[in-house]
């Protein structure tokens, strides 16, 4: 715990504090985006936003992987489930994310789905060694991080030459969602970003240079610890009051700036990108997401099964595209920990372990900083 320890020294984050008020312009607004579900978390567990000057505003992005799914893509997952013989194998908090009319993969299985929870996609790998008259499809999501261990889980099936897993692809691209949040309409006020932390290992901070310089907005790459948070941030004001914007890596212990080269062959290899993706919030992103490569295509769920048209029915009450957008905070939802609670979600921000509803409600929807 040592390691762990040193980037939680509480005299390291007074003084980090203290330079930060000291930088702060009063009469200038700071308001921060970070980007990454993670980082919200870790800054409201941390009480961060009280630490802080009135005059820095965080504001929570689209960096929760469960939560930018669209509620299509969670009917055409249910769909899937209830597809005879499949065993429709999914990471945890995607099985509780409600789709159209509150259903849910988590209702499927109670209804008689055989659906599963795995830790990884190697787990699915292997249920579909053990249950060869069974069709077993891995339900497949998240940024940059988690899209090579699907590449490489593939790559594995075709070696064993196993014809009963399939993969449902929803990978979806950082950097395009990045740039969708400067080009919306309406587009929320942003002076700077907390830049991810695992997707940026994969992609390396060279990944953001041409958003910076396009938007003209300063992105710091940070650690989740709270020193690392509390310096991303001082480096920013810095930025800020300098009218800099530059690409800075604070999380220098696990980023570099051409990423895993390894890991970028392997997406290449495995996937190509959608002309158009349909995000939760966002809408419809040009080249924003992956499919998979035609030389895969034995594996690929969505040309292997029929996929149900779906208009993907929101519940009215949730603000949660309006969240990942940056336009409110999860305070602002008239139905945030009274209707809405992780006991009975309605929507996906309050489901994820990355969700800015689940943070709030987690740490501080008792506070009002």
């Amino acid at each position: 715990m040592k390691y762990i320890d040193e980037f939680r020294d509480g005299e390291l984050a007074r003084g980090l504090i203290q330079q930060i008020k000291a930088l702060t312009q009063p009469e200038h607004s700071y308001r921060l985006m970070e980007f990454c579900g993670g980082h919200t978390h870790a800054i409201h567990r941390y009480g961060i936003p009280s630490l802080l000057p009135d005059s820095i505003e965080l504001i929570h992005g689209p960096g929760c992987p469960v939560c930018v799914l669209p509620i299509k893509r969670i009917d055409q997952a249910i769909s899937l489930a209830n597809q005879p013989d499949v065993i429709f194998c999914s990471y945890g908090d995607m099985l509780r994310v409600p789709g159209s009319k509150q259903h849910s993969l988590l209702k499927a299985k109670a209804q008689g789905a055989d659906v599963r929870m795995m830790y990884s996609i190697d787990d699915a790998l292997e249920l579909a060694k053990a249950h060869p008259n069974k069709k077993i499809i891995f339900f497949a999501i998240g940024f940059e991080t988690t899209t090579p261990p699907t590449a490489a889980a593939i790559i594995k099936a075709k070696k064993l030459k196993l014809k009963n897993f399939f993969v449902f692809c929803n990978h979806v691209l950082t950097p395009a969602a990045l740039t969708c949040l400067m080009t919306q309409t309406p587009a929320p006020k942003i002076d700077g970003f907390i830049g991810p932390a695992h997707v940026s290992v994969i992609i390396g901070s060279q990944a953001y240079e041409s958003i910076g310089e396009r938007f003209k907005k300063p992105i710091v790459i940070s650690g989740f610890e709270p020193l690392d948070l509390l310096h991303s941030i001082l480096l920013l004001i810095q930025q800020l009051n300098n009218k800099t914007h530059q690409v800075i890596n604070q999380y220098t212990r696990a980023v570099d700036q051409t990423g895993n080269q390894l890991s970028q062959q392997l997406t290449a290899e495995m996937f190509t990108i959608r002309e158009h993706f349909e995000w939760r919030g966002l809408g419809d992103i040009p080249q924003s997401a992956l499919a998979i490569h035609p030389n895969y295509v034995a594996f690929d769920a969505e040309k292997q099964f029929q996929l149900i048209e779906s208009t993907g029915q929101e519940h009215k009450a949730c603000a949660c595209g309006e969240i990942l957008r940056g336009l409110k905070n999860p305070r602002d939802c008239k139905v945030f920990s009274t209707v809405c609670t992780p006991e009975n979600p309605l929507g996906a921000c309050m489901v994820s372990s990355e969700g800015a509803c689940a943070a709030y409600y987690a740490y501080g929807r008792l506070n009002h900083a």
